[in-house]
């Protein structure tokens, strides 16, 4: 997938109004492959819902969402699931991991459907994020700064065209911050994946192609 096009979209929950001055609401926009946006809003303005949106989990919108020039709504389960497996991902505000499940776990959970990452790699980013002596810990046992790590390691634990995150440091410190976009930086030099970010305040620190005010 190379461009993910947005035509006057909404929310169908919004009222007429509630998107006046908008960067993204009934607007025309592209996003491109090997590009960077950061987009910003405050709380209830619909950025978890525009990650829903493109992902295909939510379509409670009007206007329309193309991949490559094809209307998502045309796309059936297996054309969302192969997407999902090999061209989109996203990481989610709530993390959205399995609480009974080891740190370890929840990422090769999806690295075993998408052979993606080596085992050597997923032990490196667990590492680097400094989470290698709790890989076998429960995930319900951890701090949400910790979970959203896990979570980001999972994301990115797949082929890739786009990446969506939303609020992706929202609870972590400077320096895991700082790490995370480290960890981007190496990825995106290998697979030039588009990546949208989303952002109430608090943001990845790396320099963005677009920024958008929602």
């Amino acid at each position: 997938m190379n461009t993910i096009d947005i035509e006057n979209l909404y929310p169908a929950y919004f009222d007429s109004d509630d998107a006046a001055g908008s960067g993204l609401w009934n607007t025309e926009r592209t996003f491109e492959k090997g590009r960077t946006y950061l987009v910003k809003a405050a709380s209830g303005h619909g950025k978890s819902s525009f990650c829903n949106f493109l992902f295909g989990t939510r379509s409670d919108y009007s206007g329309k969402i193309c991949f490559d020039g094809t209307d998502v709504r045309t796309l059936g389960v297996p054309e969302w699931r192969n997407l999902r497996r090999k061209s989109l991902s996203l990481m989610f505000q709530d993390l959205e991991l399995f609480p009974e499940l080891t740190v370890y776990e929840n990422i090769v959970i999806k690295n075993r459907i998408t052979g993606y990452f080596s085992p050597g790699r997923v032990s490196e980013l667990l590492a680097m994020l400094g989470l290698k002596d709790k890989s076998e810990r429960q995930s319900a046992t951890l701090s949400l700064g910790e979970r959203q790590r896990v979570a980001f390691i999972r994301a990115l634990a797949q082929p890739l065209d786009f990446l969506l995150m939303d609020e992706p440091v929202s609870h972590l410190d400077a320096a895991n911050a700082e790490k995370m976009s480290e960890i981007l930086a190496q990825e995106r030099s290998k697979r030039d994946f588009g990546l949208i970010v989303m952002s109430l305040g608090n943001q990845l620190p790396m320099d963005y192609d677009e920024l958008i005010n929602l």
